[in-house]
Parts: C-alpha cells; structure tokens; sequence
C-alpha cells in the first residue's frame, strides 16, 4: 500500500502524527472519532503509513531549519547597510537598495526634509525563539514511543512474541 492507496483520512492522520508526535491526538483529527487509539496503532503499524510520516517528519525538519536560519540571521545579522541608507539620505546619489541588505530593518520612515526613523527586529527575541527551536529538537521522548511501537508492529509481523 502506497501513499496513492492510502485513504483521505490515512494521509490525514500521518500529515497530523508528523507534527504533534501524538498518535490518539492525530487520529482524533484526522476523523477517526470510533475508538482513535485503537485506529492510530493499527495504522502505525502499517509501514506505508511509517513511511509517509517519516517523509513528512524530513521535511518538518528542513522547515525548522530554514526558520532557525532566519532568526540567525534577525539575531546576529548586520546593520551596516541600514546605517549607509540612513547616511545616503541627505545626498545627492541615492544608494542601489537592491544591494542593501536590509533583513534585520523591521520598518522604515522617511520624512522629506526631516530625516529617514529605520527599526530593527528584537535581536533578543530572536534569540529567544533561537533557543526555543533549540530545546524541541531535543525532546526525543514522542519518536522514542514511536520507534517502540514501530518495533512492535515490526515483530507482529514477523511472530516473534512481545515480552
């Protein structure tokens, strides 16, 4: 069974087990309301099913990884091309604003005859959030109860008694 094979609700409930690491919570979501413990072992015992949430934990991951690397960016980028902005104001040439990078600028205020207000982003939010992505990708213990029941499943299959 691939995933062409697979139902609504069964590519439904992968789709929700890949992000919250909670078989019942997923199963609830995905519209198996008749016994969803129940449900979501037998689907997790499916290896069709373990497949597909183990491509959609990969790509979970590489979305984790392109937002920490933009609060990276926020946190420990620099404000050198806002300052040479704010300093190009009052001239006569105006600066190439497709080479400035200005990721870090949160907003910018230009007033004629007054001057150029530019904000940043909160570099220690940024950080914060940094530390925050940080400390869930230790947190093991969900893919540990699944690899258990993996490995469950696995034996079922092959007749080896559970013990």
């Amino acid at each position: 069974m691939n995933e062409k094979t697979m139902t609504k609700k069964e590519l439904e409930f992968c789709r929700w087990y890949a992000r919250l690491q909670n078989s019942k919570e997923a199963a609830i979501r995905a519209g198996f309301t008749v016994m969803p413990e129940y449900r979501a072992m037998c689907l997790l015992s499916k290896k069709s099913v373990t497949e597909k949430i183990h491509e959609l934990e990969k790509e979970n991951r590489a979305d984790e990884n392109l937002i920490a690397a933009g609060f990276k960016r926020l946190a420990f980028g620099s404000c050198a091309d806002a300052v040479k902005l704010i300093l190009s104001c009052g001239g006569d040439k105006s600066p190439d604003l497709d080479s400035l990078d200005l990721f870090t600028v949160s907003e910018i205020k230009y007033t004629c005859g007054k001057g150029m207000e530019i904000k940043f982003f909160d570099r220690l939010k940024a950080l914060e959030r940094l530390a925050e992505i940080s400390e869930s990708g230790k947190d093991s213990s969900a893919m540990s109860l699944y690899e258990a029941i993996e490995r469950s499943a696995a034996e079922k299959e092959n007749g080896e008694s559970f013990g």
